[in-house]
Parts: C-alpha cells; structure tokens; sequence
C-alpha cells in the first residue's frame, strides 16, 4: 500500500484515503509505523474537544448541533465517536453515526465509529492515533464523543486539549458525577435537555460541587456551566463561545502546550508498554519462564524476583533488586 499516496490524498480531503488511514491504525498494521512517521510533521494544528458524559444524557446530539455551529463558522470538523463493543463479536452498534447521518454528505465533515475492543477508560486503543489521522488529513476541529462515563471511563481528558461534560436533569448525575471524577475533568460542563423539571436545579448543584474545596488562583480558568436542548441547536453557541474562551485562556497561559506534551508523553509510554506486554506474552511456554514458576512454587525464589530475571531477560536491565556498579 502507498501510504504516501494515501496520506496525500487525505490531505486533499478525501474520505476513503482518511477511512483507510484509521483502519490502518485499528489493525494495528505492519505500516502503521510508516503512516505515523508519514504524518508526524503535518499533526499540531487541530483543536481537539473531547464530550462524556452518563449514557442518556445527549453526547451524540449535542456532537451533532456542534458539527453544525462548527461548519457555519467556516471550519473542517472531524468526529470519532466510540461506542462499547459487542463481547461476542467485537463490533460496535455504531449508534453514534446514525444520530449525526445529516453531516454525511458534507465534504468538510469526517465521522468515524470506533470500537472499544475492551479498552476501558471510555475510548478506544487506537483513539490518540486516529486523532493524529484526522488532524494531518486538514481537521481544525476534532471531537471526540466516549461511550457513557461510569466510574472509571474518565481517560478523555489525557487526549482532549478541552473537556466537556454532559449532564442531564433527573438522572442523578450529580452523583454520578461526584463519584466518577467527572468534576476533575471537565472544562465545560454543559447541563443538556435544559427544557425539562429540573434543570436548573441540576446547574445549582453542579455548581456548588464544583465550588466545594476549590483552591483556585487569580486567573486559573473556572469550568463555566452552559444549559442547552442540543435536539433544537438552543445554546450551542453558548457552548462553542465556552470553548473558545478555554481555547484562549490555555494558549494565553501555556496550558495548551502542556496538555499537548503531557499527551504525547502518556502515548509514547503506552506504546513502550504495549510492546513489552507482546513481548512477555510471547513468552507463554517459555522454558525459561517456567524454569521461574517450578522455583517458586519450590519456595526457592519469591515472585518479585523472578519478574526482575524475567525483565532483564527482554531488556538487558538488571532489576531494581539488582547491585548498581559503583
């Protein structure tokens, strides 16, 4: 395959060249290496905007009416909406794609569904890379839309440059979103389905939440909470405005460099220890492995010591329990 060739034609904007790329990626091709050296040097200049939120609460909606503010004002938007995968046969409802089927025919808008594969943290492996195919393919803005958040499903905010958190009136997301992290990781909380009992109360509360035990500085960004029916576009713009505002705030202060530095770090630590997992995996059978295990279950040797021989077997390092040369 011309990755080359592919590359150049995502660049053009066409959307089987870009649907390759991320598949590419999802199979995690023997090319893959070749297509991120391809499009490292063309990566950094899209704004990537990460939406969670409780399953119910509107994220595939309000991603919808966002694609539609987005593309008046003039910009390309990418979305990877990742939904949960199915235990039996890996595939995904892809729900999210049927909600959004009005921006199909648009040529300035890219929609792709992701599975999760089993990944927990509300997206899926290969979500970082796809990120960096749709911004080297010309996005300006990505949104990334999580399956719902439960307790753990909170890992967006390590690959969006701004948070959004959706709620909903009546649902307990309060809660909900004191129990789960949700108030660590939001830039813009946004209360959806605004025209039901109760919304304003879900604000109040939400907004107390965020100010218990805040120890923020003069100038630190405060997560502002905007009210919308996303099913009627109503305050959509007031969300866009919501992430522009951060957008400024976090590249006045810094902080979008640093999210951005952060974010590369955790991908390159996460493909160092994927590789070493294949690595030790492959070692299932091993005789040398078993050798360990036999010296254990002897009482010979502790396990913490055995996983030090074993690593040092794969990567020449001595251990932690090993003697340092003077």
């Amino acid at each position: 395959m011309d990755v080359q060739g592919l590359v150049a034609q995502a660049r053009e904007g066409r959307p089987r060249a870009v649907a390759r790329l991320i598949s590419l990626v999802e199979g995690a091709s023997p090319q893959l290496r070749e297509v991120m050296a391809t499009l490292a040097p063309l990566t950094g200049g899209a704004y990537v905007v990460g939406l969670t939120g409780s399953p119910g609460v509107g994220k595939s909606t309000s991603t919808s009416a966002l694609v539609t503010a987005y593309r008046k004002r003039g910009k390309r938007v990418g979305v990877l909406a990742v939904d949960p995968s199915s235990p039996f046969s890996g595939g995904a409802l892809l729900g999210d794609r049927v909600r959004m089927s009005e921006h199909a025919s648009d040529p300035g808008v890219y929609i792709r569904s992701m599975a999760t594969r089993g990944h927990l943290g509300g997206l899926a492996w290969a979500a970082p890379q796809a990120i960096r195919v749709l911004d080297a393919a010309g996005c300006e803005v990505i949104l990334v839309e999580t399956v719902g958040v439960g307790q753990s499903e909170v890992e967006i905010a390590a690959q969006a440059d701004t948070s959004v958190v959706l709620l909903a009136p009546g649902m307990g997301d309060g809660i909900q979103a004191a129990k789960a992290g949700i108030l660590e990781i939001g830039d813009v909380y946004v209360v959806n389905k605004a025209d039901r009992d109760g919304a304003d109360a879900t604000a109040r509360e939400l907004n107390h939440m965020l100010g218990l035990g805040e120890s923020r500085a003069p100038g630190d960004w405060r997560p502002p909470i905007v009210k919308t029916v996303a099913a009627r576009a109503e305050g959509i713009d007031e969300v866009v405005e919501a992430l522009e505002k951060h957008r400024a705030w976090m590249e006045e202060r810094g902080v979008l460099a640093e999210r951005r530095l952060r974010r590369a770090a955790l991908e390159v630590e996460h493909i160092a220890v994927t590789a070493l997992r294949e690595r030790i995996g492959d070692l299932s059978g091993d005789q040398h492995l078993d050798a360990l295990a036999e010296r254990i279950v002897a009482g010979a040797l502790d396990p913490y010591a055995a996983a030090d021989e074993l690593i040092a077997g794969l990567t020449g390092d001595q251990g932690p329990g090993a003697r340092r040369p003077a």
